[in-house]
């Protein structure tokens, strides 16, 4: 093989690349000669096909075989030979090539620069704590009693109420004809629960027992039956029984209902989950904040490749939400040209951290293990109650899918590491301060740039979260 190297400009490299036909041709023997024996022909035994007839018949499929495998040989042989990892696919043309000629190709690729980390023992960060108090945990007890609660007749007569349940007898009626479906009798609706077409149980709040009354509502023009879609609709309704919501004891029979052993275990169950919740807020804030620092202490030459990459996939985003009626209204109405400029300097900072992770990662060895990949798959397949086993088969039989779910993992332990290395202050805050979003901060920090592109499903994610991991590197800074 000869190379010859015709480009070497920033990250961009360019190779052509001639594979001596004697080469090509030894191999064409090789794999012939290697099929002889599966071979079938009229008139000839097994293996005893003559060496022509076989070049005839399985010639050109072989030759086709043979020159893909010398362009991708060569092709990984040239990027080890440099000491060169491509930061994309290279791209490969074929330049010439007449049977019994030599085979020549070009390979352009783009290179992962060198990058040089920061000293992160330098880093500070701060991570909020929350002294947790009762007051939450009450607050959950009580939607619990009420949930868990029960109905029962008025003690003493008045008027109905949001929160009520009110025992009705109704039909529905449209320019004066009954309508299929709209009629019921003894039915019990929560004043309140937004259960009926918007309007309905405001007009039943404040009614006596026996009150008979005409509710007038209009159907949403988007409403699942397209005869009642958009169109004004009277209700005859008779108030036969107003019931008030008993709220559920708190003691150890309603923890007992809900799987905990005692009324005291339920309360140290919320208070757990609280403090995984508030654990979970806190590790995210001071994850935007080391990204922060590490977008801002680095700069290196990016691929412009990984740059486009990601700068199409942030607008595509846009336009399938765009498409959906979902579009955020700081994109409305901007050309693909202005959504390209505003959007350029994200795609930068996902490549740039992508990168920087992925080199920290590779430096130091951080691996995903197989007991990681069966917490994240057990986690998923807790996400589908019923389908478990069939969430796990599929990511077992989807390389790509596990791959995007291991992404995250593989950033999580690179961050933890980093972390680890840099000075942690923790300071005590309220709940509200911790859970109050970022632009309300009395000092607040510029915004992570990567919080104003959308989100990207785990499904969208790319790359194997180590070797290459520009898009997983941004993943949690992309949906916090």
């Amino acid at each position: 093989m000869q190379v010859t190297e015709t480009k070497n400009e920033g990250l961009a490299r360019e190779f052509k690349v001639v594979v001596p036909a004697a080469q090509i041709e030894e191999k064409v023997v090789a794999k012939l000669d290697e099929i002889k024996d599966q071979v079938r022909l009229p008139g000839f035994r097994p293996g005893k096909v003559p060496a022509k007839l076989l070049r005839q018949r399985y010639g050109q499929s072989v030759m086709g075989e043979v020159l893909e495998a010398a362009v991708n040989e060569n092709t990984g042989k040239v990027l080890s030979d440099n000491d060169l990892r491509p930061a994309v696919q290279p791209k490969i043309e074929v330049t010439k090539f007449d049977e019994g000629g030599d085979l020549e190709f070009d390979i352009a690729v783009e290179v992962i620069p060198t990058i040089e980390a920061m000293d992160f023992k330098k880093l500070k960060l701060t991570r909020e704590v929350v002294e947790l108090d009762d007051t939450k945990v009450n607050e959950t007890l009580e939607r619990i009693a009420a949930a868990q609660g029960t109905t029962a007749p008025l003690a003493r007569k008045r008027k109905s109420k949001t929160g009520d349940v009110v025992v009705i007898d109704f039909l529905g009626k449209i320019g004066g004809e009954a309508f299929e479906g709209g009629k019921a009798e003894d039915y019990e609706l929560e004043l309140g629960s937004s259960s009926f077409i918007e309007g309905f149980e405001d007009q039943l709040t404040g009614t006596n027992v026996g009150d008979e009354l005409v509710v007038k509502v209009k159907f949403p023009e988007e409403y699942g039956a397209a005869e009642l879609a958009g169109k004004d609709a009277e209700f005859d309704v008779t108030v036969k029984e107003i019931k008030e919501k008993k709220p559920a004891e708190l003691d150890d029979e309603l923890a007992k209902k809900l799987g905990q052993e005692s009324f005291e275990a339920l309360k140290d169950a919320i208070r757990k989950d609280f403090g995984r919740e508030y654990e979970s807020v806190s590790r995210q804030k001071m994850k935007r904040e080391l990204l922060d620092a590490l977008a801002e202490n680095h700069s290196f030459e990016l691929p412009t490749s990984l740059v486009e990459n990601e700068l199409q996939g942030i607008i595509g985003q846009i336009k399938q939400a765009r498409e959906a009626g979902q579009e955020d209204d700081e994109t409305k109405g901007k050309s693909e040209e202005e959504l390209t400029e505003e959007f350029r300097e994200i795609a930068e900072r996902r490549v740039l951290l992508g990168l920087l992770l992925a080199e920290v990662g590779r430096a130091n060895d951080i691996q995903v293990t197989q007991e990681d990949v069966n917490k994240v798959l057990v986690a998923e397949a807790q996400k589908y109650p019923g389908q478990e086993q069939q969430v796990i088969e599929f990511y077992k039989n989807n390389p790509q899918a596990l791959q995007a779910l291991q992404g995250p993992v593989y950033e999580d332990k690179v961050v933890d590491y980093i972390v680890e290395l840099a000075k942690v202050e923790e300071k005590t805050v309220s709940v509200e301060d911790l859970l109050k979003p970022e632009e309300e901060d009395e000092a607040p920090k510029k915004k992570s740039a990567a919080k104003k592109a959308p989100a990207k499903k785990d499904a969208e994610k790319k790359g194997s979260g180590q070797e290459s991991c520009c898009q997983e590197a941004g993943c949690e800074e992309k949906s916090s």
